[in-house]
């Protein structure tokens, strides 16, 4: 297992995919791909199963784990975000690749703004995209910006604990959900008791984090948390569609004053076949961005602003992003048109019928 997993990670893999019944297959350049020709037994995938799962107590209750997240370290290979699930009554696995060294914006290939937004003093900062668009690498990133040029506390709850961030200029406080905190919630609660400048999340998924998150960023704190939304402005739907219906006005008027930007991304196949490259969409909360944030009838003007803020703020739209990886030649045209489709068609809302229009004439 251990030599098909360390080959797999040195031919790129992001992911990889154990079942009961199937052969062992890897998700390189987005594609998943067969690594092996046996096919596993539901014993043999038990048996690793039991091999990533770290704690004894949780062991002995194999037979009784339906959903499992954990994470699992190979030495010289990486860190691995695992999860354990049922299907067909037996096991299978997916491990997320997590590499040993903490990405920088720069190898990531990021928008330079992305090191202005996280040497903020306070504020919510979402990072946004569907699963697998690279949200933890682009969080890791910031954070590792962070603690090579600031002096700063750094208090992140995860599930589970992902890159490893070493104290370097910062203090860096890692905690780990079922592991070190109850949950993202209650972690997050602790975190404001624990003196930190700034408080990185785990997924951004219910109301009682958004509105605990905007009570951090109300109180002076940087908040950086990922969600999974496919564009800056379903992203702004998502957290006041999440707030009750009751609370929704207000929360409105909150997140317009505690969001310092939006960033949202896609992992797009090169032209050449040989890797990904990002493609980013940045909001900056500016006047006017806020100002449209208050009014549901004005949301959608956010994505002009973006494009219009390009030059002089470092914000940008998936279409000037996308038009500047044509240009380069690093993806194709069909690429480009698939990457607007994700962006404007994934959205049921009318602010996304307005931008599903807007795709479909371009």
């Amino acid at each position: 297992m251990e030599k098909i997993i360390k080959a797999a990670v040195e031919r790129g893999a992001s992911d990889l995919h154990i079942k009961a019944g199937d052969v062992f297959r890897a998700r390189i350049n987005g594609k998943l791909v067969p690594l092996t020709k046996q096919r596993l037994t539901p014993d043999q995938t038990k048996s690793i199963a039991l091999k990533l799962i770290s704690s004894e107590e949780d062991r002995a209750r194999i037979e009784r784990l339906r959903d499992f997240d954990c994470s699992w370290g190979m030495p010289g290979v990486g860190r691995f975000r695992v999860n354990v699930l049922r299907q067909r009554s037996s096991f299978m696995i997916v491990m997320r690749v997590i590499p040993f060294t903490v990405p920088t914006i720069e190898s990531l290939g990021l928008p330079e703004i992305l090191k202005q937004i996280a040497e903020s003093e306070r504020g919510l900062v979402l990072v946004s995209g569907v699963s697998g668009s690279g949200k933890s690498s682009t969080v890791a990133a910031m954070v590792h910006h962070i603690n090579r040029t600031l002096h700063k506390h750094v208090v992140t709850i995860e599930n589970p604990i992902e890159f490893l961030h070493r104290d370097l200029s910062c203090s860096i406080t890692q905690r780990e959900v079922g592991v070190d905190t109850d949950s993202l919630a209650v972690g997050l609660r602790a975190a404001l008791r624990q003196d930190p400048d700034v408080v990185v999340l785990g997924d951004i998924a219910d109301a009682a984090t958004i509105d605990t998150a905007l009570k951090a960023a109300e109180t002076g704190r940087l908040v950086i948390g990922t969600i999974a939304t496919p564009d800056v402005v379903a992203t702004i739907e998502r957290v006041i569609g999440t707030l009750p219906p009751e609370e929704r006005e207000v929360g409105r008027m909150r997140f317009s004053e505690a969001v310092r930007a939006i960033v949202s991304q896609q992992l797009l196949p090169k032209k050449a076949d040989d890797g990904r490259v990002a493609a980013v969409e940045v909001l900056i909360a500016t006047p006017a961005v806020r100002e449209s944030l208050k009014d549901p009838e004005r949301v959608a003007q956010v994505k002009r602003i973006m494009g219009e803020g390009r030059k002089d703020l470092g914000t940008q739209t998936y279409e000037q992003h996308l038009e500047e990886l044509i240009e380069s030649d690093q993806i194709t045209p069909d690429t480009q048109r698939a990457a607007l489709a994700t962006a404007g068609n994934t959205i049921s809302t009318g602010a996304g019928t307005r931008r599903s229009k807007r795709v479909a004439s371009s």
